[in-house]
């Protein structure tokens, strides 16, 4: 039931045919260990999470998933922080263009308004 829900507000592209996120193995992991997590929250109280048993199982399988898709994980962490640095280097430039364009805006006005203060004293 609260899968079906998440699955209903998810953008369309993320559920294609295997073409979007949802189609990495990963992805589907994460969706998978996110509803199992939040199910078994409300199902089981969290006392079996507290299980030392239950978690060093968990830690291993979550392991055993990062050891499995090793390359997979890097090559999207690094094209991640690939479009982090083209967004904050795209990010500065606005910022430097609208900077130059106020400047330019002042500097301006500045000339508008000292102009017809000297036309009357020639």
């Amino acid at each position: 039931m609260m899968t079906e829900e998440m699955m209903k507000q998810m953008p369309a592209h993320m559920m294609g045919n295997g073409m979007g996120m949802m189609g990495h193995p990963v992805a589907q992991g994460a969706m998978m260990a996110a509803t199992g997590f939040a199910a078994g929250k409300g199902l089981l109280g969290g006392t079996l999470l507290r299980n030392p048993l239950v978690l060093l199982a968990a830690g291993a399988a979550a392991g055993y998933l990062l050891f499995k898709y090793e390359k997979e994980i890097i090559q999207a962490l690094s094209k991640a922080t690939g479009m982090g640095k083209d967004f904050v280097l795209q990010q500065k430039e606005n910022l430097d263009d609208l900077m130059a364009e106020a400047q330019e805006k002042e500097a301006q006005q500045g000339a508008a308004a000292a102009a017809p203060a000297e036309a009357p004293k020639a």
